[in-house]
């Protein structure tokens, strides 16, 4: 469970977004969660104990969120804004619109002293994934 989500058994449609380097000591998550009877699932995939900067992993993870989503990079990378509140774990929380359309895609990430993770929410808006990426974090974190 992740912010009152279900991990989802089976095949993990995440398991194609590179997560960079994984090094001895360090974690992977890579899992997809989703209410029961949804169609639509949250995509994960997070990093720990990672021994580069936390902020350029995340940005390795985005862009493999991305290819992974199919985006078409010749309209320009989206821009992530700051959640204001990166909640009690601390770090820094950024979300980005990863479609065209007002409700689509949205890709959110965070990074902290030692870990890094995005997640992709689909048929969300901006304030919405940003909220239930926050929940699901401190269940991602533990």
């Amino acid at each position: 469970m992740a912010g009152g989500l279900s991990k989802v058994s089976g095949k993990n449609p995440a398991s194609d977004v590179d997560p960079g380097e994984m090094r001895d000591g360090m974690n992977l998550v890579s899992a997809a969660y989703s209410d029961w009877g949804s169609d639509d699932a949250v995509l994960v995939v997070a990093v720990d104990h990672v021994p580069e900067a936390t902020t350029k992993r995340r940005e390795h993870l985005w862009r493999g969120m991305l290819e992974h989503i199919k985006w078409d990079f010749d309209q320009g990378v989206p821009e992530a804004q700051p959640v204001s509140d990166p909640g009690r774990l601390g770090g820094s929380v950024e979300c980005m619109p990863a479609s065209l359309a007002e409700n689509g895609n949205v890709i959110c990430g965070w990074a902290d002293a030692t870990t890094a993770g995005v997640a992709l929410f689909p048929n969300s808006t901006v304030m919405s994934a940003s909220m239930e990426f926050m929940t699901m974090r401190v269940d991602l974190e533990k």
